[in-house]
């Protein structure tokens, strides 16, 4: 079965960003998921291939709110902020996963910043 054209470019680019982009212990690499509802983000350490910390929308908290889906995704963002300091890791590797840096992307990335985390 043929992927949408839509679907094709997105792997195309996130192809052309893995390439680039890699995930060490000291600066692992967070990856971003986004579909239609939810939205979430894994920090990732390559080299061993474990995911260290992981959130979603699908969280508690955040989905018993009344809020917009840019508002959940940079909720989400403080969200991973918070598990990732507590978990010792400070610096990260943005992996936008072939998505447009915008909209929820983009929120989620300035919430992980808001929460402490350098991108």
């Amino acid at each position: 079965m043929a992927l949408s054209y839509k679907i094709e470019r997105r792997l195309r680019i996130k192809r052309s960003i893995r390439g680039k982009v890699f995930g060490t212990a000291e600066k692992p690499r967070m990856s971003v998921f986004r579909s239609n509802k939810q939205i979430s983000v894994q920090v990732i350490d390559d080299v061993s291939a474990r995911t260290l910390v992981a959130a979603s929308s699908k969280h508690k908290d955040i989905a018993e709110t009344k809020a917009t889906k840019s508002q959940k995704a940079a909720m989400v963002g403080k969200l991973i902020a918070k598990l990732a300091l507590e978990a010792g890791i400070t610096q990260v590797v943005f992996d936008r996963n072939g998505y447009l840096y915008h909209g929820k992307v983009k929120a989620l990335a300035d919430g992980a910043r808001e929460g402490g985390l350098k991108l």
